[in-house]
C-alpha cells in the first residue's frame, strides 16, 4: 500500500501543470452589475494582454465586448473590427461585431455580419446563437418605423426649395 502511494506522489509530480488560460477571468457576474472600478480593472487588464498578443483575435473580442459593457462604443466597433480583421474566420469576433451593429441598430449592417458568422458556425449551439440573433434583426428590420434608406434622388427637391427661397427674396424686396 505504502509503495503505491509512493508511486502516485512522484507521478503526481511528474505531471506537468496545466497552461494558464490566455484570457483574464471574465467578470463573473451579471454586465449590468459589474461595479465600474472591477470593469475597468478587467478592461485594463485585456488591453495588456492585446498588447502582449497582437494577433489574438480573441483578445480583442474580449476586449471589444469588455468596451461595449462600458458603453464605450467607438472603442468597442474598433476593438471587434480589429479582431475580424485579424481572424476573417472566427465565428465569435463576427457574431459580436454583428451584434454590436445590431444594438446600434445598424439593422442591415448587422444582418449581413450575421449571415457571415452563421457561415462560420462550426457547432449546433454556435448556428443556434447566429440564428436567433438573425431572427431577431429580421423582426425588427420588418417591424421598424426607423428604416430609413436614402436611396432616391434629392436634386428635386432641393430645387424647388431653392427656387421658392429665391421668389420669398424677390418678393420681399420688391416693396
Amino acid at each position: 500500500m505504502e509503495a503505491m502511494s509512493e508511486a502516485l506522489v512522484t507521478t503526481a509530480a511528474a505531471v506537468v501543470p496545466l497552461p494558464q488560460p490566455s484570457l483574464p477571468p471574465v467578470p463573473s457576474r451579471d454586465p449590468h452589475t459589474v461595479p465600474k472600478e472591477e470593469l475597468s480593472a478587467y478592461i485594463h487588464r485585456l488591453e495588456q494582454a492585446c498588447l502582449e498578443h497582437p494577433q489574438s483575435a480573441d483578445m480583442r473580442t474580449c476586449l471589444g465586448m469588455a468596451y461595449a459593457m462600458n458603453y464605450d462604443v467607438y472603442k468597442s466597433m474598433d476593438a471587434l473590427e480589429a479582431a475580424t480583421g485579424i481572424d476573417p474566420e472566427s465565428f465569435w469576433a463576427q457574431i459580436k461585431y454583428a451584434e454590436l451593429h445590431y444594438r446600434l441598430r445598424a439593422l442591415p449592417r448587422a444582418e449581413a455580419l450575421t449571415l457571415k458568422a452563421l457561415e462560420l458556425a462550426e457547432t449546433t449551439w454556435q448556428l443556434s446563437v447566429a440564428r436567433r440573433q438573425l431572427q431577431e434583426i429580421r423582426r425588427l428590420s420588418h417591424d421598424s418605423a426607423r428604416n430609413v434608406t436614402w436611396n432616391k434622388p434629392l436634386i428635386a427637391p432641393a430645387l424647388v426649395l431653392s427656387a421658392m427661397m429665391v421668389i420669398v427674396f424677390v418678393v420681399m424686396t420688391w416693396k
